[in-house]
């Protein structure tokens, strides 16, 4: 597999710190994905130096998250996060510790983690620590919760539904008590904050294997606790593939109809998710339709390709390809309203009438007609078109 630029980095860091007196080890999702031969987004490293220690190697970083013993170290061309072995305290609100304590030694650190697979650390020179069997259960392709499973997610209830997003990411399953403990805490979710459980959501969304996430997230029982009626629909959701966590909301948003602003809410959709939503949705009711000469021009491609999709994904039949709705789009009259050869100065210069919302309706009209075929775009047979026909029909 290819090394990543931030994992040469992060290599570079570690061995400044070693010559410092102090462990130091690549940890958590990276050295997951590197075992999984996957791409790596994020690399930190793990230490067994204090932060004030950290900061007195390194001639330049950032106190980005000190409190937990995180320092972000930008010695080396790219920021790598450095943080101090720690251990955690009591949860009380099954969201974060009450306090922190930095330890020196590396298993006190990996012994908090969420999941087997990411429990794991990678030393500068390759050799991978692996104390609760994480690379036994990539190979057997289970998700596993390090130690005691209800331990972990009364620490941090999000974790249950990590669990799932890491299922839905890799196929894996998830291991028979972890999963027994999610079903028993899974109404601990309603402690984590909406915007953190929507996050999730959105990685699930952009998965490989929804349909399967979808399956444990309704096992796991957390599905009473979000809103989206997701077992009914479920077989829906067989064949969905998404690049963009927007499809999935606006495709949520398409099998529950009466729930739409209800998901909106509940999930802290942003402004352009929403607009998304809306647009998609409006292209697949047009679809049902059939769509027009003006839905092609109005809707992006993005938009009805999506729409496409989606109706596909409901087993509606269609009498064209995914592929044809470029080429109408691409021979179209008119790609744009700028395209359109007249404006609204135009049209105040062909009639008395003072200037106000019919300008934008007779300029809609102008787009129909020559999308249609029934004038060309040229400022004289637009200007008969509009006096002839337009200010007449009007």
């Amino acid at each position: 597999m290819k090394v990543s630029n931030d994992w040469r980095v992060a290599l570079r860091v570690i061995d400044r710190i070693e010559k410092s007196g102090f462990e130091a080890v690549i940890v958590g999702g990276a050295v997951r994905d590197h075992l999984l031969q996957r791409q790596i987004n994020d690399v930190d490293v793990a230490t067994s130096a204090l932060p004030s220690e950290v900061k007195e190697i390194f001639s330049s970083t950032v106190d980005v998250g000190i409190e937990h013993g995180t320092v972000l170290v930008l010695d080396e061309g790219e920021p790598i996060e450095v943080t101090t072995y720690r251990t955690e305290g009591t949860y009380s609100d099954y969201r974060r510790p009450e306090e922190v304590a930095f330890v020196r030694n590396l298993e006190e650190d990996l012994q908090r983690r969420d999941f087997t697979i990411n429990a794991m650390a990678f030393t500068k020179d390759g050799q991978i620590i692996d104390l609760f069997g994480g690379k036994e259960d990539i190979e057997n392709k289970v998700i596993r919760a390090v130690g005691n499973p209800n331990v972990r997610f009364r620490e941090d209830a999000l974790r249950m539904l990590r669990a799932i997003r890491f299922s839905a990411q890799l196929g894996f399953s998830i291991e028979e008590e972890t999963l027994k403990a999610i079903q028993i805490d899974s109404d601990l979710i309603d402690f984590i904050a909406n915007e953190r459980i929507a996050m999730e959501i959105a990685k699930i969304w952009k998965s490989k294997y929804v349909n399967y996430g979808l399956q444990l997230l309704i096992e796991s029982n957390l599905t009473k606790y979000l809103v989206g009626n997701f077992a009914e629909q479920l077989d829906y959701w067989r064949t969905f593939k998404a690049e963009k966590s927007e499809v999935g909301w606006a495709y949520l948003c398409l099998l529950n109809r009466q729930e739409i602003q209800n998901i909106i809410d509940f999930y802290r959709l942003s402004n352009k998710e929403k607009n998304y939503i809306r647009s998609v949705l409006n292209a697949f009711d047009a679809l049902r339709q059939k769509w027009t000469a003006m839905d092609y021009f109005s809707y992006e491609l993005e938009i009805l390709e999506t729409a496409y999709h989606f109706a596909r994904w409901q087993n509606v039949k269609l009498p064209f390809e995914k592929e044809d709705i470029q080429v109408v789009k691409n021979n179209l009259p008119i790609k744009s309203i700028e395209e359109l050869a007249i404006n609204g100065n135009h049209l105040m210069a062909w009639t008395t009438r003072k200037r106000g919302p019919w300008i934008k309706v007779a300029l809609d009209a102008a787009i129909i007609a020559v999308l249609n075929g029934y004038v060309e775009n040229d400022v004289d047979k637009l200007k008969e078109w509009f006096l002839n026909d337009f200010i007449n029909e009007g």
